[in-house]
C-alpha cells in the first residue's frame, strides 16, 4: 500500500490517501505536481482505495508538499508518518 501525503496551507495534519499499486500511486503524484505547478488554481477531488466512499476536494493554490510513501515501511518500523519522520529519528 502506498500513501500520498499532502501539506495544505495553515493546516498542521496532513491529508492522505492510499492507493495499492505503485504505478498508481506515482501516476497520481505526477497528477498532484502538474495541478500545483498550474495557474489558475483547480480543485482537486481525491478518493482513498481503502475507503473509496471517502471523497476530499482540495484547492490546488493550497497544497505546499507533496510526499509519496510505502505505506508498510513507516508502520513496521515504528516511526512517525510524513516529513518530519527523519528529524524525530535523529533525535
Amino acid at each position: 500500500m502506498f500513501t500520498i501525503d499532502l501539506v495544505l496551507k495553515t493546516t498542521p495534519i496532513p491529508l492522505s490517501v492510499e492507493r495499492k499499486e505503485e504505478s498508481a500511486a506515482q501516476a497520481l503524484y505526477r497528477e498532484l505536481l502538474a495541478a500545483v505547478a498550474q495557474t489558475p488554481a483547480q480543485m482537486i477531488e481525491l478518493t482513498c482505495e481503502k475507503q473509496p466512499e471517502k471523497k476530499v476536494a482540495v484547492l490546488s493554490s493550497e497544497i505546499v508538499g507533496i510526499q509519496l510513501s510505502q505505506k508498510g515501511a513507516a508502520g513496521s518500523s515504528g516511526r512517525a508518518p510524513g516529513f518530519f519522520a527523519q528529524l524525530l529519528e535523529q533525535s
